[in-house]
C-alpha cells in the first residue's frame, strides 16, 4: 500500500452568496485596496490516504468529500493527490 496526500480546496458554489468573502472585500476597500474584488473564502483540508495507486487515492478522497467533508448542495471541491513526502508517486 502506498501513502498519498490529498489536498482538498472547498469553496462555496458561485451561485451562493459568500457573506464572509463580501465582508473581507469591504474591509479591503476601506483599507484603500479597491483593486481587490470578488473575494471568496473557502476551506482547505489535507489528509493522508493509504491506497495502491493515485487513482484509487483520488476515488477515496472524492468519496470522503461527497459523503462528509463538503456540503454537496452549497460547495464545490477540487482534490490534488500527491505522493506522501518521502515516497515516489
Amino acid at each position: 500500500m502506498n501513502s498519498y496526500t490529498a489536498k482538498i480546496t472547498i469553496t462555496l458554489r458561485s451561485s451562493i452568496l459568500d457573506v464572509q468573502g463580501k465582508t473581507v472585500e469591504h474591509a479591503l476597500h476601506s483599507l484603500h485596496m479597491p483593486q481587490l474584488t470578488n473575494v471568496r473564502i473557502g476551506k482547505y483540508v489535507e489528509m493522508h490516504v493509504q491506497a495502491p495507486d493515485s487513482a484509487t487515492a483520488l476515488d477515496v478522497a472524492t468519496t470522503a468529500c461527497r459523503k462528509l467533508i463538503a456540503n454537496p448542495v452549497m460547495e464545490d471541491f477540487v482534490i490534488e493527490i500527491a505522493a506522501a513526502e518521502g515516497q515516489l508517486a
